[in-house]
Order: C-alpha cells, then sequence, then structure tokens
C-alpha cells in the first residue's frame, strides 16, 4: 500500500469512528429529550434546595433561554451517557499503531481516567455544590434574595464538573509519568509541598471565590496526588525493550 493510500485509508478509519460517535451522541439525546425539563430540575437541585426554603429562586432573563438552557443539559448528559462507546471508538481508531506494551498501559489509562472523571463530577454535585451554595445562600444580606439566572448556573455548574472531572485525572497523570519513566516516585515524594501549594493556587483560580470551594477542591486534590504516588509505586517504569513488540 503506497503512502497515499494509507493516508486515505486512515481518513476512511476516522470518519467511520467519528460518525460512530456522533450517532451514538443523537441517539441518546434523542432519548432523553423528552425528559430535559426534568434533567435540568435534577441539575439545579442542589441550589433550589437552598433558595427555596429562603423564598429565592432562579430567573431567566431572556426569552429563549428556558428552552435552549434544558436543551444543552440534555445535550452534555446525551454526550456523557455516550462516553464509553465514543472512548472505545477513538480505542479502535488508535489500536492498531499501538506497540503490545503501548496497549496494555493505555486501555487501562482510559478506563481509569472516565470512571475518575465521572466520579469528580460526581463528588462536585453530590457533596460540593450544597455546601457552597448552603454557604453562599447563608452569607446573603438580610432584604436580599438570591434569585440565579439559569444559563449563568449552567456556565458555573460545567465549570465546576470540569475543574473537579480534570482534579480527579491527578493519580492517572501519576502513574503514566512514573511508568513512562519521566519522573519516580522518590522524586514525587520530593515536591510534595510544592504541589501542596499548587493545589491550593489551583483552587484559588477554578473556584468561586470562597474558602469552602477553593478547600474542597484542593483538599481532593493533594489527597489524589497521594493515591497516585501509591499506585505508582506498585508500578514499574516501561521497558524500553518492549518497543521491539509487534504493533499488531
Amino acid at each position: 500500500m503506497t503512502p497515499t493510500e494509507s493516508f486515505i485509508a486512515h481518513l476512511i478509519e476516522l470518519r467511520k469512528r467519528l460518525v460512530h460517535s456522533i450517532l451514538a451522541v443523537l441517539l441518546t439525546f434523542a432519548c432523553l429529550f423528552p425528559f430535559s425539563s426534568r434533567l435540568y430540575a435534577w441539575l439545579a437541585k442542589p441550589l433550589l434546595d437552598k433558595l427555596l426554603p429562603k423564598g429565592g429562586q432562579m430567573i431567566a432573563t431572556d426569552v429563549t433561554t428556558p428552552f435552549f438552557v434544558p436543551l444543552k443539559v440534555t445535550l452534555m448528559a446525551a454526550f456523557l451517557i455516550a462516553l464509553p462507546f465514543i472512548l472505545y471508538q477513538i480505542w479502535r481508531f488508535v489500536a492498531p499503531a499501538l506497540y503490545a506494551h503501548e496497549k496494555r498501559l493505555v486501555a487501562p489509562l482510559i478506563f481509569a481516567s472516565t470512571v475518575l472523571f465521572f466520579c469528580g463530577m460526581g463528588f462536585a454535585y453530590f457533596v460540593v455544590f450544597p455546601i457552597v451554595f448552603g454557604f453562599i445562600t447563608a452569607s446573603a444580606p438580610i432584604g436580599v434574595a438570591v434569585m440565579t439566572d439559569i444559563e449563568k448556573y449552567l456556565s458555573f455548574v460545567m465549570s465546576m464538573f470540569m475543574a473537579f472531572g480534570m482534579t480527579f485525572q491527578v493519580p492517572v497523570a501519576v502513574v503514566l509519568l512514573v511508568r513512562m519513566g519521566v519522573v519516580t516516585v522518590a522524586k514525587l515524594r520530593e515536591i510534595r509541598p510544592y504541589i501542596i501549594v499548587g493545589a491550593f493556587v489551583v483552587g484559588a483560580i477554578f473556584t468561586p471565590p470562597d474558602v469552602v470551594s477553593q478547600l474542597m477542591l484542593a483538599i481532593p486534590l493533594c489527597l489524589l496526588y497521594e493515591a497516585g504516588i501509591v499506585v505508582a509505586s506498585w508500578s514499574r517504569p516501561v521497558d524500553k525493550s518492549d518497543q521491539r513488540d509487534s504493533r499488531y
């Protein structure tokens, strides 16, 4: 097969995987569409549980917001539900180009990364949101009714999901660096004080400007770093001789 034919074959395979992934998201979206309002109500529950007892509520400042915001939530839910299938399609595309030792490393890391991302989102929703929203609503001055725009709330939730989802990737990153021989476990333990400081800086950047939410991102980040060190200490760097293994 000539280089041109090989390139075209890769493009055809990439198109196939992209089409499968998009169809999976669209099919899931179509199934979830009738429940769009319920999905948004579920997403807004942590804030509404704090607002309603105090006489507050959520508002929509644009004419089309009540329709498009639940639609965005449904699309996000469809993507998350289809994510394992999408990752499988990515794996099917890249696997033929990987060495045997890379396949043994990548597949578990993709699985662990996906699970940890969902764990980060779950931690944000079930633990962080109730505490942060309770703190914010309790801090409102007397006579001030807290009324949040639903689109701004969605933006806030998405940023928090992303921040905590990425934070929970720390063990995967640590194990990957050790396995690839970029850094040693001893070095990771040595730079621990800098990581702790960096965790609080990250917490200050990616969370609202209150101490509670910053601590609830920084502390798990430190703990996950320690968990990554523990797991990495059980593994060994990849043997360079393994690179002679067949890709297929």
